[in-house]
């Protein structure tokens, strides 16, 4: 099955400023993908540029086989969007602003009416249908905002910052929605909370200053491993010891407790450098009381990735 979004070398500048810089990718349809990064780090311009708000300066962008600047109306058929700050109308009621916002889009007759049904009933609307939008809470201004960008079963939902400013009852429901939208759907939503696009997608880009780092940080692999050890002593000569086996790559202190401390070790993945490890520490007269290995998490990810970005340009 052909991917339903392909970006291929785009970048937008705005006058002198780069913001996204020959960035590339694709979505297949159905997947749930997170694009983390800082504010700032060009994740709504590249959102704008997909939903055809914004055109590339350079680059080629397709959804669902249209060209985004040649095929810009087909586009917008194409993708639901939810901006940042959900606008509505705050003098319509929730009723009349799905009809007007299913008309805008182009159904007719009694296509209004079932589209503005299913989408109340999958987004749990009910109850709020009466009330006008400027009386609603921010859950679901969400929740009314998601509703519109559905109304004509889009083949891709972009959702920017969907769970900003939401208690976390309504953090739970919304992601549990975009959850449920799996499979219907190709997802795209921008996020700088780590926690929240781990527990969503199923695929996480990083981008920073306008440059993808990863187009898939849960598959990002490292030929270290990253070990945790629990060791009393001095951490002077702890470090020293660490530093002088074959294979330890870096150490940094975790945690403190008391006399002991919580190490973070990278080093080789092998079972020669942690008997090593073992040996020179009991041989130094330091107790370890713990040696295991730690899976890296996605905001490990995230901290390797920039740092080793940043590396690379003060290089």
């Amino acid at each position: 099955m052909s991917p339903v979004v392909v970006v291929w070398q785009l970048t937008k500048w705005y006058g002198p400023r780069r913001a996204v810089a020959d960035v590339s990718f694709a979505v297949e349809p159905g997947e749930i993908i997170g694009l983390l990064g800082p504010n700032g780090s060009g994740k709504s311009t590249i959102f704008r540029i997909l939903t055809g708000y914004l055109a590339p300066s350079s680059g080629t962008v397709e959804v669902a086989g249209f060209d985004v600047v040649r095929d810009a109306f087909a586009v917008r058929r194409e993708v639901g969007y939810v901006p940042e700050d959900a606008p509505l109308y705050e003098h319509m009621r929730v009723v009349e602003f799905l009809r007007f916002m299913a008309q805008i889009k182009g159904l007719r007759g009694r296509a209004i009416g079932r589209a503005v049904d299913a989408a109340a009933a999958r987004l749990d609307l009910d109850r709020v249908m009466n009330l006008t939008a400027g009386k609603l809470s921010r859950g679901f201004r969400q929740r009314v905002s998601i509703a519109q960008a559905l109304l004509t079963e889009p083949k891709v939902l972009i959702l920017d910052e969907p769970t900003s400013g939401l208690d976390p009852h309504q953090v739970i429901a919304v992601r549990d929605l975009i959850r449920s939208l799996a499979g219907h759907q190709s997802v795209l939503l921008a996020s700088h909370v780590l926690s929240e696009i781990e527990k969503i997608a199923s695929r996480v880009m990083i981008l920073l200053d306008g440059t993808l780092l990863t187009a898939d940080a849960r598959a990002t692999t490292s030929t270290d491993v990253r070990l945790r050890a629990r060791i009393s002593g001095s951490e002077s000569e702890v470090r020293t010891s660490l530093a002088a086996i074959s294979g330890v790559r870096e150490v940094s202190v975790e945690q403190v407790a008391a006399a002991e401390r919580h190490y973070l070790i990278d080093a080789e993945p092998s079972d020669r450098v942690r008997a090593e490890i073992t040996r020179t520490l009991v041989a130094r007269g330091l107790e370890l009381t713990e040696l295991v290995e730690v899976r890296a998490d996605l905001e490990q990810r995230f901290l390797d990735l920039t740092r080793r970005r940043s590396g690379k340009a003060a290089a």
